[in-house]
């Protein structure tokens, strides 16, 4: 596996991806892989990997800059602050959201190891929250799958969305309540989107994070449905990359 770092900009904000991939000597799929709220770090850089594994490329994303991360240890008061106040920008301006992470699809575009005309997007709670605007950006992807992602849109309003969307939320996560999950997809009903929801019982936050381990703060890590969503994610990119 060939693994890069690769800089890009958005505005006066220099950010850095992580590329992985295998080398076949033509261009592939991609997969952009949208970080949690504690940046670029272990969680999406593994997604990315992943991804390569696949058969794609894998760009992990970069929404916070270039060397900016928050903490491990999102149940600790500390690093939720730290991670909260990172986050919290993008969650209450969604235009900027939208801008950083088309910042990141046009980079992979431009990519000799990407096949420009097939592109889709996975994200990791904030993530999750990422890749879903990408889509109600209108952005030109093939698909987008949020992984216990939150749901609650901003107040931009959409545009038409083109993208097939997968979502994967644990039934217990307490920052995804079932009637987000509702108002989710009503919306996406009533925009005429090809949508799938797949819910996990007994399954809180991050559920894919190995180092999720805080009941209490409804984050914890549950390998049986991280092995189901994975399996999910493989046949959804399998479709959409046809």
């Amino acid at each position: 596996m060939i693994i890069k770092t690769i800089d890009y900009q958005n505005g006066d904000t220099q950010l850095e991806g992580y590329l992985a991939y295998h080398d076949t000597g033509k261009p592939k799929p991609a997969v952009l892989v949208s970080h949690d709220w504690s940046g670029r770090r272990e969680l999406a850089c593994k997604g990315a990997e992943r991804a390569a594994d696949m058969g794609y490329v894998g760009f992990a994303v970069d929404m916070y800059g270039k060397g900016i991360f928050g903490a491990d240890g999102d149940a600790e008061a500390a690093s939720a602050e730290k991670n909260g106040a990172l986050m919290a920008p993008f969650v209450q301006d969604r235009a900027l959201l939208r801008r950083r992470i088309n910042t990141a699809l046009h980079a992979v575009r431009q990519l000799p190891q990407v096949d420009a005309t097939k592109v889709a997007a996975m994200g990791y709670c904030f993530g999750g929250m990422c890749v879903l605007e990408l889509a109600r950006s209108g952005a030109d992807v093939k698909g987008v799958i949020s992984i216990h992602g939150i749901f609650a849109p901003g107040n931009v309003a959409n545009e038409k969305i083109t993208a097939k969307v997968l979502c994967l939320p644990g039934h217990d996560d307490p920052m995804v309540p079932p009637e987000q999950v509702l108002a989710f997809e009503t919306e996406m009903t009533q925009a005429h989107v090809d949508w799938q929801v797949h819910v996990y019982g007994g399954t809180m936050h991050a559920f894919t994070n190995p180092k999720a381990n805080s009941p209490s703060f409804g984050t914890v890590y549950k390998e049986v449905a991280a092995n189901r969503a994975y399996r999910s994610i493989a046949d959804f990119l399998a479709e959409v990359f046809v």
